[in-house]
């Protein structure tokens, strides 16, 4: 009687060890391979500061030598309205580079719009000139 209660045990012991997978398809095998969550705040925002790095890379990318050749344009929109700031670039660029401030205009707009975004509402005045301080651009403001 000992040797069939001590196989109904050793059985019973190897069926409760043995291990199950959760192989449930939709978790994420990494938290690297998550999807981003393209309907947030904190996406779309991190996306404009994409956009807004990439301009200024690419202009921080010429050097100021003479300011006559630079002009400047705004860039962004408050909440209240009117643009965020005024970013200098040179004119041989315009082509290239204006599209790409305006487009990331268009796209803050879209979010404050989105977001019910609120601002200080303070008028931004464009710059009176540019000058060129150490191979850079720099607004100046009267």
């Amino acid at each position: 009687m000992k040797i069939p209660v001590l196989a109904i045990c050793t059985m019973l012991l190897a069926a409760s060890c043995s291990s199950t997978k959760n192989t449930d398809a939709s978790l994420p095998k990494d938290i690297s391979e998550r999807p981003a969550d393209e309907n947030s705040q904190k996406y779309d925002q991190a996306q404009l500061d994409k956009l807004k790095a990439s301009i200024e890379s690419e202009i921080s990318k010429e050097k100021c030598t003479n300011a006559a050749e630079w002009t400047f344009a705004p860039m962004g929109a408050k909440g209240c309205g009117g643009p965020q700031l005024y970013i200098a670039y040179p004119k041989k660029m315009e082509t290239s580079i204006l599209p790409k401030i305006n487009d990331y205009t268009e796209k803050v707009k879209a979010f404050n719009q989105k977001y019910s975004t609120v601002s200080d509402c303070m008028m931004v005045m464009p710059p009176s000139s540019i000058k060129c301080v150490n191979g850079k651009a720099e607004l100046v403001n009267s």
